[in-house]
């Protein structure tokens, strides 16, 4: 049975109802239970634009139509979606109408009251192109063919927002844990528990328009304040107060320049304390006013684990604010000998607690950057009372876990005054970007195959409405700072660094310094020092180099910056994103664009000296090496590489 009410078609068997309704411009949201009632949420959906559809009934069935968007919705329930030229951009799979009985929305009861669902589409093009998704740990821009796990993990984040090549976005606005299949045959998408189905479309005509509109209805970034324009200092880590500070002095007499300097972990006494161990930062508020009166911002490391040591655990499990186990003890995790239990970020007071404590000790002594560290994000949340797993949003209020554990502090700062919000997470879910959630790549090799996978993460995030992204530059795990190969790696990361929407260094280097005191933190050994000086003198030149050029691209920058905060462009955008007229630019997946200007050739091979790089055509290119030379664009060309230089084109407008 076709009903329709007001803006809503209505499509009803047996005990399956569908609801079709316009949510924004050229978009349309889907949702179907076999539950008497659809659940509240509306997850990754902030928002819904206003728009007003147009809908017909008739023998044949019913079609709703929003602007560039037209879905039809026959008498036996199949749902398929056409733009505004009349060809098919999605179809619901058929074979529910042959032998094979596969149903195009398969609820499977499972216990505990919920479903396994399956929805399945047909590939109307098996050279269709799919990109977006969030971050895996895979070299593929293109994910026709993948297999994606919809879950968090240590470097892996699940923003379930893909664009086609046929001109359609799709967001699966369903935050458990599942899974996404972009097949030739069938594309499909899995929750292994949920209520109800849920899926938003829209039509466009190029991919910023599809970008731009999945902003408009999942929010865009808060924008970003200056000094996430420049260049981050990061180590594993600084173990006190004047190792952080010498180390801040020696960027500014040599006249280098820094915009924010980074406290890893365990400068804590204990984890779940959440301030400075004074045996290491003994004035906490004189180190910060000196790092601000030399221009440098403090960011500082945050866990949201609770040991049994710590001075707040007793209170916080009195009053519920850490998360439970479902038998045996209440341990989540253990670390570095230390039993602990995350607090329970789903929880408004026990959000509210830890904001408090992070206020008295870090806030108000004037640190305004948090690295809000998830420890290891792939425990996927589990709600007790609905015996449920969760990947993506908090279940209380709607929002994101693990970035739930950020909106504490967004919220919090917020509260304080603070407009500009940056928080350094390292998961993130459809809808993260408004909290002010800054992705890095986790904790990923220092190899070139690993750079090579943080090329295509990057861009894919940025398609998926995640704008502010980073990666440890050189990679975490490992490295020696003397060892000739791995300085070239750190030379070629550092460079692509300095077009990255945040250039931050960070890593894990051999050979780890020996432990440090004997209380609080101290058996959290420290890597060896990773500042720009510390890869020898060929690579120290090098660094200077692209550090003076970020700094000089700093108006740029901003202006990028401008954009993601609002329309949701991303700064990091493949090459089809600006030139999706250009058949050639839908296949790069090594080269991609810095804004509308640069167009960025990374260097991803140990002892390479020289690329190919296409020129997308309607413009002219100038090579920026000095020589300022002009190419016509709908080229091939072969470029030189030296260890001092990653290629970068100028785009020169005709």
């Amino acid at each position: 049975m076709i009903l329709t009410r007001d803006n809503l078609l209505i499509y009803r068997y047996r005990n399956e109802t569908v609801h079709i309704e316009p949510w924004g411009a050229n978009a349309v949201r889907v949702r179907a239970t076999k539950n008497p009632a659809f659940p509240e949420n509306d997850w990754a959906l902030a928002s819904r634009p206003s728009a007003q559809a147009e809908i017909t009934v008739s023998p044949e069935g019913a079609v709703l139509t929003n602007g560039k968007i037209r879905l039809s919705l026959s008498n036996n329930g199949k749902i398929t979606v056409y733009n505004q030229k009349d060809e098919r951009i999605l179809e619901e799979d058929t074979r529910k109408f042959c032998a094979l009985k596969i149903e195009a929305r398969e609820f499977r009861p499972i216990p505990g009251g919920d479903y396994h669902l399956t929805a399945r589409f047909q590939s109307l093009d098996p050279n269709e192109r799919v990109y977006g998704m969030g971050q895996y740990q895979q070299p593929y821009l293109n994910l026709k063919g993948t297999d994606l796990e919809l879950a968090h993990r240590n470097s892996q984040a699940s923003v379930p927002f893909m664009i086609s090549s046929l001109g359609y976005g799709l967001l699966w606005n369903n935050p458990a844990v599942g899974r996404a299949v972009f097949g030739k045959n069938v594309t499909s998408f899995e929750a292994f528990s949920t209520q109800a189905l849920d899926y938003w479309i829209v039509a466009g005509d190029t991919p910023a328009e599809l970008i731009e509109a999945y902003g408009s209805v999942a929010g865009t970034v808060p924008m970003m304040p200056e000094y996430g324009l420049g260049f981050w200092q990061c180590k594993l880590r600084y173990q006190t107060q004047e190792e952080l500070l010498h180390v801040a002095r020696e960027y500014k007499r040599q006249g280098l320049p820094i915009d924010v300097i980074v406290i890893d972990f365990f400068h804590w006494p204990h984890q779940g304390d959440w301030k400075f161990d004074p045996a290491y930062w003994p004035d906490p508020k004189a180190m910060i006013e000196e790092l601000k009166s030399m221009g440098i911002q403090l960011m500082v490391s945050i866990w949201p684990t609770v040991e049994t040591d710590s001075e707040n655990y007793e209170e916080m499990l009195e009053n519920g604010y850490l998360i439970r186990c479902d038998r045996g003890v209440d341990t989540s995790f253990i670390f570095l000998d230390k039993k602990t239990l995350p607090f329970d970020a789903t929880n408004p007071e026990a959000r509210g607690y830890v904001w408090a404590k992070v206020k008295e000790h870090y806030y108000d002594a004037g640190v305004r950057l948090f690295w809000l560290d998830e420890a290891e994000p792939e425990y996927n949340i589990y709600d007790f009372d609905n015996y449920r797993y969760y990947s993506g949003p908090c279940l209380q209020t709607g929002n994101i876990y693990p970035s739930c554990y950020s909106q504490a502090f967004y919220d919090g700062m917020k509260a304080a005054g603070q407009t500009n919000i940056v928080n350094l997470v390292r998961c993130a879910w459809a809808g993260s970007q408004k909290y002010g959630a800054l992705v890095w790549s986790g904790d990923i090799p220092s190899t070139f195959g690993s750079m090579k996978n943080q090329l295509a993460a990057g861009l894919n995030m940025g398609i998926a409405g995640i704008p502010w992204w980073t990666t440890d530059i050189g990679g975490f795990y490992g490295g020696d700072p003397t060892n000739p190969e791995f300085q070239e790696l750190f030379i070629r990361w550092f460079q692509w660094g300095a077009f990255c929407p945040v250039m931050r260094l960070h890593g894990d280097r051999e050979p780890r310094q020996p432990q440090y005191g004997t209380t609080g933190g101290y058996f959290c050994a420290s890597g060896a020092d990773n500042e720009v000086w510390s890869y020898g003198p060929e690579a120290f030149e090098i660094c200077k180099k692209y550090l003076r050029l970020r700094e000089e691209m700093r108006d740029y920058t901003r202006k990028l910056m401008e954009e993601a905060h609002t329309k949701g462009l991303p700064l990091m955008r493949a090459m089809f994103v600006e030139f999706p007229d250009d058949p050639v630019c839908w296949e790069l997946e090594e080269q991609y664009m810095y804004g509308d200007k640069y167009l960025v050739a990374p260097i991803l091979n140990l002892g390479q000296r020289a690329r190919k790089v296409y020129l997308p055509s309607g413009c002219d290119w100038r090579l920026s090496d000095g020589s300022q030379q002009i190419f016509s664009g709908g080229q091939w060309t072969e470029v030189r590489a030296p260890l001092d230089t990653m290629p970068v084109f100028e785009r020169v407008r005709r």
